[in-house]
């Protein structure tokens, strides 16, 4: 879009201007006595989107009003995340999808599509595994650290804690500028949603409770393994991508070995935000195998 003085446009004007022309409904749900927050938009199937370590509902701004043309769309807040509530008790997996689940019985959503990000990918798999009648399709979207490799773990609790104890703008900055390969797409906006996230009184202890699984000796409880993966019966949407700083191809292969049905599509020039960094070709993947179950070409 041009400008009268015939100057673009940027395609991203703001978080809040991505939805200028879709409706939608942000409030805070009870779920099991935690305030949750939620923002739904669109009609038709159910599909739940679910954030990473330390996010919030935004990481998917760019992508709720394509999806929303197509599905009813939900996304939140995590238990102990952005601006739901922070209950003084480690986020495990298994809290996090039973958070999920509760989000789901008090929204009277019988069953949905996820597609999860990061530890949202962890997530949305944990549920579909323990609730498969709950789960329709599944997307794992860069779900990170597969092979629990130490160093990622270093990178992830120590960059976090440094930006949580001092959401000061370079600290923060440093923190998602990690999530992306084009650091230039890193707005002043973004950056300040997550300062007045991680500003928030009571988040440094919740940031050492989402931390927990970064942490081996309580991760090996619930790390990914056949074990566990081979349960999910809903059919599966490996999204992976070429500059993920979280784990290779290597860990993808794992997945599809141990998923009983799953395909693998690669979103090259992106780092661990597709959904950001390469908006078109991630809400191409999720119509292709939500809607017509194909395989994203």
């Amino acid at each position: 879009m041009n400008t009268p003085s015939g100057r673009p446009l940027p395609e991203h004007i703001g978080i809040w201007g991505e939805l200028s022309t879709t409706a939608h409904e942000l409030r805070f749900v009870d779920v099991a006595g935690v305030r949750t927050r939620v923002l739904r938009a669109g009609s038709g199937p159910d599909l739940i989107l679910l954030h990473g370590t330390a996010g919030h509902l935004e990481a998917y701004a760019r992508d709720i009003a394509g999806l929303a043309e197509d599905f009813r769309v939900t996304v939140y807040d995590m238990v102990g995340h952005g601006w739901s509530a922070l209950p003084d008790y480690p986020y495990t997996t298994e809290v996090l999808s039973t958070h999920l689940i509760g989000l789901m019985d008090a929204l009277g959503i019988e069953s949905a599509h996820l597609s999860g990000e990061s530890l949202g990918g962890w997530v949305a798999a944990w549920a579909a595994a323990h609730h498969s009648d709950r789960v329709r399709r599944l997307i794992l979207n860069t779900p990170g650290n597969i092979a629990d490799k130490p160093e990622v773990m270093v990178t992830m609790r120590e960059s976090t804690m440094a930006a949580v104890r001092d959401p000061n703008p370079a600290t923060v900055r440093r923190r998602v500028e990690f999530l992306f390969h084009h650091k230039e797409l890193v707005t002043d906006e973004l950056v300040n949603l997550r300062r007045a996230v991680y500003a928030r009184p009571g988040f440094v202890r919740a940031a050492e409770n989402i931390l927990v699984l970064q942490d081996p000796v309580v991760r090996k409880d619930f790390a990914w393994r056949p074990e566990w993966v081979g349960r999910i019966t809903a059919p599966t949407l490996l999204l992976w991508t070429d500059h993920d700083p979280t784990g290779g191809l290597d860990e993808a292969e794992l997945l599809l070995h141990w998923l009983p049905d799953a395909r693998l599509h690669v979103i090259t020039d992106a780092g661990h935000w597709p959904q950001w960094e390469q908006r078109d070709e991630f809400l191409h993947a999720h119509r292709e195998f939500l809607l017509l179950g194909k395989d994203p070409a």
